[in-house]
Formats: C-alpha cells, sequence, structure tokens
C-alpha cells in the first residue's frame, strides 16, 4: 500500500531536521573533532581543488553579475554555452537551442516549477520506490500536489517489468481519488541506486506517458558522472516521434553532481517542445533566479570544452576508484550491497540483515529507525531508506564521493553501530 503524500512528508521533514542538525556539526580535525562524519548527502567532494581551482582564475566579474542581468529564468550567454555543452555530450535528437532552456537556482526548483505547472492540488506525479527523498517535498509540499509511489514487490525498479507497476499505481490512484496522474519523474541515472534505464525501457514508460496523456520528466542530474561501463541514453537523445508527443517530455540537469557544486545552486529545465510550459515556469522564475556570479562561473566552465571533458573523465575514474574501494571494505565485513552500480556516487546497502544476525531479538518494524540511532550514536550519518521510500527496511545509502581517509573513518564507524 502507497504512503500518503502526507505520511511521506512527515518521514522527510523528521530525516530533514537529522539533516540539518548534522550538517551544523560536521568533523573537522582542528575545529570540530568530535562532529559527525556524513556519507548521507549526496555531494562530491573529490574535485573541489580542481574545480576551485579554475574558478579563482575565472573569478574577474564585472557590473552585470550585480545586476539582474538577462533576466530571472538565465543569461543569454549560460543559455548558449549550455545549449552547446549537452549538444556535445547527451546528443539530443533534436539539437538545443537557447530558447529551450529555464534556468533555475538548483534542479530542486526545476522539479517545483514542473509540479505546479503540470498538475492541479490532488492530481499526481508517478514515483518509483526507492526514490530520492527530496523529491516528495519538491513535488507536494507548496502546491499540494500527490505524489503516487509505485511499489516493484522485488521486481528491479528499472528494468523491463517496471512499467507494469507504474501502470497499476496510476490507475490504483485514479480509481481511488477520481484524479488524473499529470506525470511520471524519474531520476536517470537512479539515485539510490547508482544505475541508468535502458532506451527500451525509457521508450515503453514514454509509450505509457501518451496512452494515458502524462507528462515524462527524466531528471538527468547525474548524466556525466556514468563511470561504470555500460550506456548513458538521455531522453533528449531519443526520437519521440511515433512514441509520445514532443511537447510531453521534459529533462533536468544542473551543475550540483556532475560538477560537485551544489552550493553554486545552478540548474536547468529543458523543454524542447513545450513553449507554453517554459512561458508558465519563465512567469514565477523570479522565485528560483541564479545569482549573477554562479551564472558566470558556470558559463566558463562550460564554453571552456578542454577543461570541462578533463573535469568529465577524471571526476569519473575518481568516482569508480571510490566505488571499488567501498564496495571492496563492504565486501570484506560481510555487508549486503546492491550490486550492479555504474554512476552517481551512492551505494544501497543492507545494514538490516548483518544487525539482525548480531542483534536476533531486534523489532523489524522499528528496524531502520535503531539503526540510523547507533549510526547518529557514533557519529556517522547516512540517508536512511525510510526517506527514500524503501520498500524492506534496513537499507541506507552510503556516498562514497569522499577522500578516501575521510570515507575509510565513515565506514569504520558504520561497522562499530552494528556491533
Amino acid at each position: 500500500m502507497a504512503l500518503s503524500t502526507r505520511a511521506h512528508g512527515v518521514l522527510h521533514a523528521n530525516s530533514n531536521n537529522i539533516i540539518w542538525e548534522v550538517l551544523a556539526n560536521l568533523y573537522d580535525p582542528e575545529t570540530n573533532p568530535d562532529g559527525y562524519y556524513s556519507v548521507g548527502i549526496a555531494e562530491n567532494l573529490l574535485m573541489h581543488e580542481y574545480l576551485l581551482n579554475r574558478m579563482h582564475q575565472d573569478l574577474h566579474l564585472t557590473s552585470k553579475s550585480l545586476t539582474y542581468n538577462d533576466g530571472a529564468s538565465g543569461s543569454k550567454r549560460l543559455k548558449v554555452a549550455m545549449a552547446r555543452f549537452l549538444n556535445r555530450r547527451l546528443h539530443p535528437a533534436t539539437p538545443l537551442e537557447p530558447q529551450h532552456l529555464i534556468l533555475t537556482n538548483g534542479v530542486s526548483a526545476a522539479v517545483e516549477h514542473l509540479s505546479w505547472a503540470l498538475a492541479d492540488k490532488g492530481e499526481g506525479i508517478l514515483l518509483g520506490r526507492p526514490y530520492y527523498g527530496t523529491f516528495i517535498s519538491d513535488i507536494s509540499l507548496r502546491f499540494g500536489t500527490e505524489v503516487v509511489t509505485v511499489p516493484f514487490e522485488g521486481a528491479d525498479p528499472l528494468g523491463a517489468d517496471c512499467v507494469d507497476a507504474y501502470r497499476r499505481a496510476l490507475s490504483s490512484f485514479e480509481q481511488r481519488t477520481g484524479k488524473k496522474c499529470r506525470a511520471l519523474l524519474l531520476c536517470h541515472p537512479h539515485n539510490p541506486l547508482g544505475r541508468c534505464y535502458s532506451r527500451d525501457v525509457l521508450v515503453a514508460l514514454m509509450r505509457l506517458c501518451q496512452e494515458h496523456e502524462m507528462h515524462f520528466i527524466s531528471d538527468e542530474i547525474y548524466a556525466l558522472s556514468v563511470w561504470g561501463g555500460g550506456e548513458f541514453v538521455s531522453a533528449l537523445s531519443i526520437d519521440t516521434k511515433g512514441l509520445i508527443d514532443a511537447d510531453r517530455v521534459h529533462v533536468l540537469w544542473g551543475l550540483s553532481k556532475d560538477f560537485g557544486a551544489n552550493g553554486l545552486r545552478l540548474g536547468a529545465l529543458i523543454s524542447q517542445a513545450n513553449q507554453d510550459v517554459r512561458a508558465a515556469v519563465d512567469s514565477v522564475a523570479l522565485y528560483s533566479y541564479v545569482s549573477g556570479p554562479a551564472d558566470h562561473l558556470a558559463a566558463n566552465i562550460l564554453e571552456d570544452d578542454a577543461y570541462a571533458d578533463e573535469y568529465i573523465r577524471l571526476n569519473c575514474e575518481k568516482l569508480k576508484e571510490a566505488y571499488d574501494y567501498t564496495v571492496r571494505f563492504l565486501t570484506q565485513n560481510e555487508i549486503p550491497y546492491m550490486a550492479g552500480a555504474n554512476a552517481g556516487f551512492f551505494v544501497w546497502v543492507d545494514l538490516g540483515t548483518p544487525y539482525l544476525q548480531r542483534h536476533p531479538e531486534a523489532s523489524h518494524e522499528e528496524l531502520t529507525e535503531v539503526i540510523m540511532q547507533r549510526l547518529l550514536k557514533n557519529k556517522v550519518f547516512l540517508a536512511s531508506g525510510a526517506m527514500f521510500g524503501s520498500e524492506t527496511p534496513g537499507w541506507f545509502r552510503i556516498v562514497f564521493a569522499h577522500p578516501q581517509a575521510y570515507l575509510d573513518e565513515a565506514l569504520r564507524r558504520i561497522i562499530a553501530a552494528l556491533q
């Protein structure tokens, strides 16, 4: 049975409070040696020095960066740079043009804009489990859109069988409420599973959306953080003719993950064939205005093909090394994890099984919360599966994109918490 949006909201609010407490008390060897080790927030620290060195060279701002620039949906310069960059990297079937992009202060703002633009209060947006936890509030918090979570009951959430699960969930929601599902939202590559959808599954889900007059939203914020082989197929690269009306397809991207710059606050809503959606979002873009200095820095990076390509190459190399190190540690300590990841910064791990082996008297119903409290007691923070809609208790997400000494201590503390 799917949780209500209200129940999800309570779970998210509680988890969110923990996140802010952790961020306010992070470990520092000199200023806060008793602080938390955080491997629970999707930040990539592996390339910070490389990026900062470039940003320091580029920080030659003009007075335009201290004005309203070219308007609330991003500068003309950055739209040109990003469209050109994504044409090179994502190979869209129809080349991107600058006017196809609405720039926002992060991809969360773009998700919220689409929730507002596509659905009325009480209407639904489909979201498969497990999911990126913040999607819940992005979709539902301010506008009352219903998050229709989709269980897979042991089937692969990214496999061919997922299509029938989405179909069942939308039919159940519409019969129960009398309301329409207006969109299906994917995180592709997937957070927290760290895998990519195949072209065949993307096509099947597009057909499902067309059949039920829904919009298809592909959040591709990890598109260039694919490090483990296999093919990443952007939704933009699929010719929609005969599959889905082109104006129903929307793609999101930003610099937070692929360029390790969560704090830059810069994302993009790409809606190539839907001028009405772009106009609607542009009308409220004042509330997601990209800052002038962030706009300037992002344009400098994306305009430099050689630098951007080398950054992505090195980043993927470092992510692969960090992933391999993490799963070796998990294997050595007999911690089950979901194999097959090849993208993003995370491993989906089963801490419940080893905990129950050590503590057979533990309650299955309270398993995730008990483990979470033990982790926090050991001053290490992971993202709880409860926040991510896990269908099985005891699962957590470990973010491995940290320097090795820091990651090593965080992993050691996770093992200690299970004893």
